[in-house]
Order: structure tokens, then C-alpha cells, then sequence
């Protein structure tokens, strides 16, 4: 039986452990447990763990927690910037895979906040000379400069030397990341140093540029690499460009390096000077010619920095990086340091700035009715640089078009690697008021010339089994490319078309050559789409006539009529001289030439496909159009294929179109890489 003191005493002992314990637990009863649980969304969840400086202007959780490891995140970076940096790059409690994934985004977030480059204007660029130079850089140029070949280099220490491998990391976020960074902060750096390379600042060594502490060093172009001899004008991010209006999607490809486009000067619109040759001399003339055909002149280009060094502190003392141009097209990886890397791509950026800038919707406009700032003359536009190694897919618009009727089909079908791999895309742009006779000729003397320029012996890929796919008149032409004519033409237009004296005269004397022609031997499938091969009814209506007499020809053409006339003149309203020349005319169904032509027989080697729209799906096909083409001047009794839409006459857009033009592709793909007895 206890004492009733002792009872006493240890209930007041309780009682004062039990106030110690209260007074040690107050925070717990004013503020509830320690931890408390709440919920995020999925997508909240995401943009936690992702979320980045980049993303949402703010340091990631993976760097926020190193800098926490390192005991910095309430000393020197409490305000991160240049001490903050430095302490990280002291730190030697974290390792190195975090430091430096830390450190890249530490500097990007750094170059981020200096002050924004004052950029001189493409077109002030292009127009400065030496009594009106560029103004001079900046003063913020070398910091910015520094900062991002930080980022840069401190990426790349991350992703090739510290203690996992670029594919033991794979499937992290983390690096995924810090392979943005590096690739912006190369996009930033290329573009600083395009500004300095054409400025002319670079010295006699244009192998070597020295900005600072850096040198760069452009790495020779790999061997067999095809050389692009145009002037730089202009070096665009692809990311920077966004796209509205008709093009329906951008495609890419993910992976390493600066995805950019170079904006080219073009040989075409830059005659060459000849300071040597005797004004009037052949050589002159020679040298002053126009070119009828071009590469893009705004191609994609993927730009690598490389990092020199065998352990991770080389690489991060190496101020000589070396600077890689590559074609995505040509390359889609590279070897860095033992692993095979993928090369990041734009494949729509360059294509689309090109037609955005080219102004072609309102030019071709211009041709039909003869318009000041129209074209004259078929020009041709190659998509990439000319590749020896890739067929040629032709494209050739129809009338009042331009290579703009194929901006999804070709941003579409570059986005299929294995089209991509085997086929380089060339399109023809072409006064759509011509007739269609002189167009077909023009277009195949220039493909001839491109080809003997490029390839002389015909021993090329390029050279064998192109492939054209034409839409609407260019499918007329396209057929009079791959058709034999012997003296049909001229004696069917002879003895059943109503020319004037003129024209008549004009027609034997010229008209043999231009009139006479056999397949081209390059061509091997041809895709018609939407084609009248017999012409059009609309065109022979009121309202076709009518427009007819506002389409004009060129200048030039009238001049090789008015050379045959008595006097030496003729009207520039050429259409009041019996038959009327021009392309209108030609597609009436009851036009003595569309006659002629529909029954000329195609190169026995030459498979070809129709591609039909109709405008609506009731009712017999035999009696559908696409409004301007009726089915029974587009269908070919032996097509390897028809495929027929619902659609307008623009039906080379359409979706069904683009597949089915892909499943052509890769059944020629497939019949091409087939052994052959």
C-alpha cells in the first residue's frame, strides 16, 4: 500500500513531464504534424518535375536541390548569379553529374538576364558598304557571348563525361533538359557568330574565328559532302519562327545541335561579274548568263559545338571548341566520344521561310495576265542543296499556281524518313499564261541543263528514275515530258487550227524543233493529279473565253511573232491574230493542241498514276468533276493506279491525296530496290 506522500510526489511528476512534453510539442499543437499531405493533378505533377528555367522562368527542382546538398541555396545563392556560380563550381559535396547539370542551367539562367543584342536588320546588313559600315558591336556582346559558351560547355560536360553515359541516362528528364540548354545556348552562339564572321572581322583565316578567349574552329566539311559555294547572308533559329496560314504542321526531328536556317544570296539573281572578259565578248555574256534553276536558298542547317578533351577538367579548360555544320538531310547522327548521337533536324523551317519571303501567290498572278513583276521564263527551285545520291521527285504546279500548291505535300512528305532518304524534292515555277507548248519545252530544256550541270557523265542516282508528280496543267505538260511526238503535232495543228498568216509562218519555221520531242529518259513514274489530259469544258465557256482575253504573253514571245511579220510589228493583243496562244486556250477540250496531245503515246518504261477529285460523291463518276477537270478528261484507261477524292480541284492538298502520293512513293521505293534480271 503506498504512502499517501509518495502518492503525491509522483503525481506531481507526472504532471511535470507531462508539461515538458506540452511545452516540447507546442508547435505541434498550434501548426498539426510535421508533414502534411495534399494532391496535384497529373499535369501539375508533370510541370513539377519538368519545369525548368526554360519553361517556367524559374530554377528547376533538380538544381534547386543541389544547391540545397551544397548548403547554398541560403548563402551564396539566395540570389543566384555570378557568386552563386562560382560557389557551385567550388563545391565539392555534390557530384559531378549534378554540378554540372546545375552549373549549365546556373549560366543559362545568367545569359538569360543580361541585356538583349541590338541586332542590325537583315536588309541593313545586306546594305552596308565600306563608306556606310555596320555599327559596331555592343559592348554587352562578349559577356553574352561568354555566358551562353558557358552553357555550352557545361552542358556538354554533363552529357559526354561524368560518371553515367549519355544512354544510361536515356529515359531522364534531367537530361533532356540539359540537352535543351545545350542546344539553345549553340543556336545563341552561332548566331553572335555569324554577326562577327560577316562583318568581316574573322581575318584572313576564315578556318579560324578568335572572339574573346574563344576560338573557333570551323570543322572541314566531310568527305564527299557536296560544297555550297553561296554567300551566308542570313542565319535564322528555327526556333524562333513560328508559321500561320496554309502550312498545316511543322516537322522535326529530336536530338542534338542548333537547329538554324541560312539564308543564301542566289546565284540566279546575282549574275557573275567577268572583269577579265571584253565587254560584248562571248565570254561576257557567258559570265553575265542568268541561270534558270536554283537551290533552296534558305536551307536547314544543324550546328554542333565539340568540346576537346580525354577526361571531364580538359573539357571544361578547352576554349578552341570546334565548330560542325551539318545537312540534316545527309546526316542524321554523329559519334561524340564513343556514342552515337542523334542530330536534331527542322525540316519545315527553311522550306516554309522560303515560300513566306517569295511573294509567289501574287506574282504568279502577275505572269497569267502579264503583269509587271511576273516571270518570263520555268525557274527551278531545288528543296535541298543537289544530292548525287537521292532520285529526283519533280514537282509541277498548274495554272495561276505556283510552288506554293505544294506547301503540305512536300512538308508532308520529307516528314517520312524513308522518302526523305531516298528522294530530294525540285519544283517548277512557270508563266502559267505561256502555252503550253512553250512551257513544256522551256521546262525540259532546263531539267536538261540542271542535270549536265550537276552530272555530266549521267552516272549519278540523281540522273535515273525521277519521279513527277503534277497537278492540274502541269499534268498536261508533265505527260508531253515522257510522250514521243514525231511530226503529229505540227501537222494536226497545221491542218486543223485557225492561225493567221503570222502564225502559221512561226509554226513551220520554229515549230518542228519545239513540236518534236521524245521521252525524257530520266523519268521513269509520273503522278497526274487532277490533270485535264483532254482538256476542260470551262474553258471553252463565256466566262473562260473571257478570262482568255486577260491573259497576255510574255513580252519576248511577241517579239519572236512580231520578227515574222512584214512590218515587224504586232499587237500586244496577240488573240486578234487567229489562234490564240495562250494557255487558256490550250485547255479548252475542243483546242486543236489539247486534241493533238491526248493521244500521244508515253515511253513504254514510263508507270503512271491518277490522282481525280470529284466535287461531290452523289452520282455516277463517269459524269463527276472537280469543278474545272470532269472525270473523263482525267482518267487514264492504264493508270497503274486511279485514286479518286472527294475534294476541289485542288486536291494535291488533301489529305487522301498526300497518303495515297505516299503509297506510290514506296511502292516505287520497293520496285527501285528490287534486284533486276
Amino acid at each position: 500500500m503506498a504512502l499517501p506522500g509518495f502518492t503525491v510526489v509522483r503525481h506531481m511528476a507526472l504532471a511535470a513531464t507531462a508539461l515538458l512534453l506540452l511545452n516540447g510539442c507546442a508547435t505541434l499543437r498550434q501548426f498539426g504534424p510535421s508533414v502534411q499531405v495534399g494532391t496535384v493533378t497529373p499535369g501539375q505533377y508533370i510541370a513539377l518535375k519538368r519545369g525548368d528555367i526554360l519553361t517556367s522562368g524559374k530554377l528547376s527542382a533538380a538544381t534547386w536541390e543541389t544547391l540545397r546538398v551544397a548548403g547554398l541555396d541560403e548563402t551564396a545563392c539566395a540570389k543566384p548569379g555570378p557568386a552563386c556560380i562560382e560557389a557551385m563550381e567550388a563545391s565539392i559535396v555534390v557530384r559531378e553529374e549534378d554540378k554540372r547539370s546545375s552549373l549549365a542551367e546556373l549560366w543559362l539562367q545568367y545569359a538569360m538576364s543580361l541585356p538583349a543584342p541590338k541586332r542590325e536588320s537583315p536588309a541593313a546588313a545586306r546594305a552596308a558598304t565600306p563608306t556606310q559600315p555596320l555599327a559596331p558591336l555592343d559592348a554587352g556582346f562578349q559577356p553574352r557571348l561568354d555566358a551562353w559558351m558557358q552553357v555550352a560547355r557545361q552542358a556538354y560536360a554533363y552529357l559526354f563525361f561524368t560518371e553515367r553515359t549519355a544512354n544510361q541516362r536515356g529515359f531522364e528528364d534531367r537530361q533532356t533538359q540539359v540537352r535543351d540548354y545545350y542546344n539553345l545556348a549553340v543556336q545563341e552562339a552561332s548566331v553572335m557568330l555569324f554577326e562577327v564572321y560577316s562583318r568581316g572581322d574573322a581575318g584572313s583565316d576564315r578556318s579560324r574565328l578568335q572572339v574573346g578567349p574563344w576560338t573557333f574552329v570551323l570543322a572541314p566539311d566531310a568527305d564527299g559532302a557536296t560544297q555550297d559555294g553561296r554567300q551566308l547572308v542570313e542565319l535564322v533559329p528555327a526556333a524562333s519562327m513560328s508559321f500561320t496560314g496554309t502550312l498545316r504542321s511543322v516537322h522535326r526531328r529530336d536530338g542534338f545541335g542548333a537547329e538554324l536556317v541560312a539564308v543564301m544570296a542566289d546565284p540566279s539573281e546575282q549574275p557573275a561579274a567577268a572583269p577579265a572578259a571584253a565587254p560584248g565578248s562571248p565570254q561576257a555574256a557567258a559570265a553575265t548568263t542568268v541561270r534558270d534553276w536554283s537551290e533552296m536558298p534558305s536551307p536547314s542547317m544543324t550546328v554542333l559545338l565539340r568540346f576537346a578533351g580525354a577526361n571531364l577538367w580538359e573539357v571544361l579548360h578547352d576554349n578552341a571548341p570546334t565548330l560542325e555544320i551539318h545537312d540534316p538531310y545527309q546526316v542524321s547522327e554523329v559519334q561524340l566520344h564513343g556514342e552515337q548521337v542523334p542530330l536534331a533536324a527542322n525540316f519545315t523551317a527553311g522550306y516554309a521561310l522560303w515560300l513566306a519571303r517569295s511573294n509567289f501567290s501574287r506574282q504568279s498572278l502577275r505572269s497569267l495576265f502579264g503583269g509587271k513583276g511576273g516571270i518570263e521564263r520555268p525557274h527551278l527551285f531545288m528543296m535541298q542543296p543537289f544530292d548525287p545520291d537521292r532520285r529526283v521527285l519533280l514537282m509541277i504546279h498548274g495554272l495561276a499556281s505556283s510552288p506554293e500548291a505544294w506547301v503540305n505535300v512536300a512538308n508532308e512528305l520529307m516528314r517520312d524518313e524513308e522518302i526523305r532518304r531516298d528522294f530530294q524534292i525540285w519544283q517548277f515555277y512557270y508563266p502559267t499564261n505561256m502555252p503550253i507548248a512553250l512551257s513544256h519545252d522551256a521546262i525540259r530544256h532546263t531539267l536538261d541543263d540542271v542535270l549536265a550541270h550537276f552530272d555530266p557523265a549521267g552516272k549519278d542516282v540523281a540522273s535515273h528514275d525521277m519521279v513527277v508528280v503534277a497537278h492540274s496543267m502541269g499534268g498536261v505538260i508533265s505527260r508531253l515530258l515522257v510522250s514521243s511526238s514525231g511530226d503529229h503535232l505540227v501537222q494536226t495543228l497545221l491542218d486543223t487550227a485557225q492561225m493567221s498568216p503570222v502564225q502559221r509562218e512561226l509554226l513551220r519555221t520554229r515549230g518542228a524543233p519545239l513540236l518534236n520531242f521524245q521521252p525524257e529518259p530520266e523519268i521513269s513514274r509520273v503522278v497526274f493529279i487532277a490533270t485535264p489530259h483532254r482538256g476542260t469544258d470551262v474553258a471553252g465557256t463565256r466566262l473562260g473565253r473571257w478570262i482568255g482575253k486577260f491573259v497576255r504573253l510574255p513580252l519576248t514571245v511577241l517579239e519572236d511573232v512580231a520578227s515574222l511579220a512584214n512590218d515587224g510589228q504586232i499587237e500586244r493583243n496577240d488573240d486578234k491574230h487567229g489562234y490564240r496562244m495562250n494557255s487558256i486556250q490550250n485547255l479548252d477540250k475542243d483546242d486543236a493542241f489539247i486534241k493533238a496531245v491526248a493521244d500521244l503515246p508515253m515511253a513504254p518504261k514510263v508507270r503512271y498514276h491518277s490522282i481525280i477529285a470529284r466535287s461531290s460523291a452523289q452520282g455516277p463518276l463517269q459524269d463527276s468533276s472537280d469543278g474545272l477537270v470532269p472525270y473523263w478528261s482525267s482518267h487514264l484507261p492504264h493508270a497503274q493506279s486511279e485514286k479518286v477524292i472527294v475534294s476541289g480541284h485542288s486536291v494535291q492538298e488533301a489529305t487522301p491525296a498526300i497518303v495515297e502520293l505516299r503509297r506510290i512513293l514506296h511502292e516505287d521505293m520497293q520496285a527501285h530496290d528490287a534486284p533486276r534480271d
